[in-house]
């Protein structure tokens, strides 16, 4: 029988453990699921592609469901953390903080192995209402179009929902067409369009 000391000393493994494996787990899924769709890629092949057991998993993770949320959520921040550079790099300049951002939008669209913006391909993968996967991507649209709307308004339009929402569509299409069309595609120009797009609405 184990010894209390060697019992501790497992469960101080077990527990040292846990969070490298849930951090490889979660590094393969992360790239299993853009590159080839969250449906499209089992359990097993996580586990195998990461070396763990799939307990290791579901200790982590209790299901693929919520797997795909945590997935999900690391690409918010991610993706907050490119659009608050933006804003940061131009100071109450909501207009040049949009166009700052969809300059790099169009240029990771032209890069190779691009699939879109991860979060809109979760809610076409997810079309149930309160899919753990769904609710986060959902929630990342509904903050990006307050903010579209919000940064609109700073900019003078005179209908500054309209714009922030025909923002909100250029940026969907890029995110689309940068898969479709690939390298020299009309997702490159998504920033000029939506400078054209603010310049009509600013007009008087």
């Amino acid at each position: 029988m184990p010894s209390a000391k060697n019992i501790d000393a497992r469960i101080t493994h077990d527990d040292a453990t846990r969070p490298r494996a849930a951090e490889k787990i979660l590094g393969v899924a992360r790239e299993l699921f853009y590159r080839q769709g969250i449906r499209a890629i089992g359990v097993d092949e996580i586990v195998r592609r990461a070396g763990v057991t799939k307990p290791s998993l579901y200790r982590s993770f209790p299901s693929k469901d919520e797997l795909a949320a945590s997935y999900l959520r690391h690409y918010d921040r991610e993706f907050w953390g490119r659009f608050d550079e933006a804003v940061a790099a131009h100071p109450d300049d909501p207009r040049a903080q949009i166009i700052a951002f969809l300059t790099r939008v169009g240029k990771r669209t032209q890069m190779p192995g691009y699939r879109g913006c991860g979060m809109t391909n979760a809610v076409v993968e997810y079309p149930q209402e309160g899919h753990p996967a769904r609710v986060v991507s959902e929630d990342n649209k509904r903050e990006l179009r307050r903010r579209l709307r919000a940064m609109a308004a700073g900019m003078g339009a005179a209908d500054p929902d309209t714009l922030g929402d025909g923002l909100l569509l250029l940026i969907e299409g890029a995110y689309i067409s940068g898969q479709l069309f690939g390298a020299g595609g009309p997702a490159q120009s998504v920033a000029r369009n939506a400078d054209l797009l603010i310049q009509a609405s600013l007009a008087k």
